[in-house]
């Protein structure tokens, strides 16, 4: 700490002149040799007592004035804290009333069990899949017309639950959450006893995320190219995706929620169809045109980016979506929907229309609504870049655009008062859409007062700014 001279003014006090935004040194003695009021600091009051921190009657203020401090008293036992809020765990099979033994059947026989026998019509014995799976058996009834129906379903769940199985993991989370299963499947070498390596396993786990997003994408808008549109709400949708990895890297599912997630797995499987068919009419006639009716089903440069990143470095893959059993086939799908294959020489043709749609996709003339949040330019006059986030206007979280000198002003201003800006322009595809050029006709916009403070946050205004900028708005 770097401290200024020591000022003697013959009283004896020492005082330090610290540097700004310190507080400077003072006690009783300094402030009463510069003739300062002392008596709010006399720790005792006229009559000898202990003064107390409260009002004139010597008592404490109340734990719930403001500014007072909570004490318990020393006798008072420790109130119960409340618990942070946590997401539900499943540490327990589903209760076998819930449960549809027929829904139960149909998730055993997708996720490899075998039926070896049974009372025809009454129930079936199942076996896992696997080395892993010899001595174990379950017993599902086919249905509840039987008085042991409900004993053998809370048998075979709480088997389900105690195996170590991943086939037997996916049916639970299946039967806990109904959803409809998005599988990945990569060819590709495994390591030692079935392990992958870091590489491989996050190559499957990105490209499924990359796929998952692009469908997303095409549940909010169709376009060959998304850049940074719609990213925001589009993420969110993945939230409630569970995963479920099998080991060696080589397979990967994704359940995704019938409620709410429905539309983006029956737009994954649109999108895969309708991709495969025009890597095929390309591959045959050399054209690309089946790319432009693709986009309809949700093909995109996105989708096409994700499958590339699946396919390359294998020997091929294959993407699946099984729908839920509890909720049957949507509208525009098919059952059973068999998976759609792709190969190393579908790559050329999948990178060249990604680069296709990337390039075709046109620049949109826009009105954005927005707040500056960076300013910059090199000198001290003329134009300059401004930085807004997008509140109306625009699927996009900011843009980027270049002013002119009096609408750099304009901006700046309104930047200082804490008020949001209107401008026309076109929103570039080039970059992502988050460019927007040929801006013309910006104007600071009124908004409420509880609006504007949150805009402002921490910006202090000055009287003269906002004394020219109303004149300027017209507003009072």
């Amino acid at each position: 700490m770097t401290h200024g001279p020591i000022d003697d003014d013959g009283s004896g006090t020492r005082r330090y002149d610290e540097g700004p935004g310190r507080r400077p040194y003072d006690d009783a003695s300094a402030r009463r040799a510069r003739g300062a009021d002392t008596s709010d600091r006399r720790p005792y009051a006229e009559d000898g007592t202990a003064s107390r921190p409260g009002g004139e009657d010597g008592r404490a203020p109340r734990p719930d004035a403001e500014g007072a401090a909570v004490r318990r008293p020393i006798g008072e036992p420790v109130r119960p804290v409340r618990s942070h809020p946590v997401e539900p765990t499943w540490t327990r099979p589903p209760d076998p009333d819930q449960v549809d033994p027929g829904v139960l059947g149909a998730l055993l026989r997708r996720h490899g069990w075998q039926r070896r026998g049974g009372a025809t019509g009454r129930y079936g014995r199942w076996t896992p899949p696997g080395p892993a799976g010899r001595g174990m058996s379950l017993l599902v009834p086919e249905n509840r017309a039987f008085p042991d129906s409900d004993d053998l379903l809370g048998e075979a769940l709480t088997a389900l639950s105690r195996s170590g199985s991943p086939a037997a993991r996916d049916v639970l989370v299946a039967l806990t959450v109904p959803s409809d299963e998005i599988h990945w499947w990569r060819d590709v070498p495994t390591g030692p006893l079935g392990t992958a390596s870091w590489g491989v396993e996050d190559q499957l786990r990105s490209a499924a995320r990359q796929m998952l997003l692009a469908a997303a994408l095409a549940t909010r808008a169709r376009a060959g190219y998304y850049g940074a549109r719609h990213r925001l709400p589009a993420a969110a949708c993945l939230d409630g995706v569970l995963v479920g990895a099998a080991p060696g890297g080589r397979h990967l599912t994704a359940f995704v929620p019938v409620a709410g997630g429905r539309p983006l797995a029956l737009r994954l499987h649109q999108a895969l169809y309708a991709a495969r068919e025009a890597i095929d009419y390309q591959r045959a006639t050399g054209g690309m045109e089946a790319f432009d009716g693709a986009v309809e089903a949700g093909v995109s440069h996105e989708l096409t980016e994700a499958l590339v990143a699946l396919v390359r470095g294998t020997e091929g893959a294959r993407v699946a979506v099984d729908w839920a059993p509890a909720a049957g086939v949507p509208e525009g799908g098919t059952a059973p929907a068999e998976p759609v294959e792709f190969s190393p020489g579908d790559l050329p043709v999948l990178r060249e229309a990604g680069a296709r749609y990337l390039r075709e996709e046109p620049s949109i003339p826009v009105r954005i609504t927005g707040a500056v949040v960076r300013m910059r330019r090199s000198a001290g006059r003329g134009e300059g870049t401004v930085r807004l986030r997008v509140l109306a206007g625009a699927e996009v979280p900011h843009v980027r655009m270049t002013l002119d000198e009096e609408s750099y002003r304009i901006a700046g201003q309104a930047h200082l008062v804490g008020l949001p800006v209107r401008v026309r322009g076109r929103l570039e595809s080039r970059g992502g859409f988050r460019r927007l050029t040929d801006a013309d006709g910006i104007a600071p916009v009124q908004v409420d007062e509880a609006e504007r403070d949150r805009l402002m946050k921490s910006l202090q205004e000055t009287a003269e700014i906002t004394a020219f900028f109303e004149e300027a708005c017209g507003g009072d």
